[in-house]
């Protein structure tokens, strides 16, 4: 059994917990780290979520690892070689600590991009973001300890977000703004 999928309102310390490990980020990362970007719901002001803080991370190459995977081994991120996930490397908190998901992906591409354009329609566009946190509320209840089932029934709300996300983005010329860190 997993845990349980909760969603919270949203916490305005939750910007607060980004900025703090992403100093921290950005000073074990150094020119390593293209951009250190707050992602996911925790990101999108107003928004109910998981209270995970999402962290991305762009670097030039996902290969080697040893330029991320050492320093953020060296703050005590685990790094999650299994994820099966090849357009990211993925790091977790230390046992005890509180939750937090690093997700380092190769600068300019399509992953790195669709988190990016994601948290900023949900910035520009806070009905969608409350829609969503409320489809997500319903999703926890209905699969309460089931994390794959409450991320599967997410796709198809979450790729109807993203058909209106890149007209958006066509329409507004939209690129990612500046590094958050």
């Amino acid at each position: 059994m997993l845990d349980s999928v909760i969603i919270v309102p949203y916490d305005l310390q939750w910007p607060v917990l980004f900025s703090k490990r992403a100093v921290a980020l950005r000073q074990a990362l150094g020119t390593t780290a293209l951009r250190i970007d707050h992602i996911g719901s925790t990101a999108v002001p107003g928004m109910a979520a998981k209270p995970i803080i999402d962290v991305q991370v762009s670097v030039a190459s996902l290969e080697p690892v040893e330029p991320f995977r050492l320093p953020l081994e060296g703050l005590g991120y685990v790094f999650r070689s299994a994820n099966p996930e090849l357009t990211k490397r993925y790091f977790r908190e230390k046992p005890g600590d509180r939750r937090i998901h690093i997700h380092v992906r190769r600068a300019g591409s399509w992953s790195e991009q669709f988190a990016l354009l994601f948290r900023d329609y949900m910035r520009s566009h806070p009905d969608e973001a409350s829609r969503y946190g409320e489809v997500k509320r319903g999703l926890a209840k209905r699969y309460g300890d089931d994390r794959y089932g409450y991320t599967g029934g997410k796709a198809p709300y979450l790729w109807e977000i993203m058909a209106r996300a890149d007209r958006w983005s066509q329409d507004s010329g939209w690129k990612p703004g500046p590094s958050d860190v």
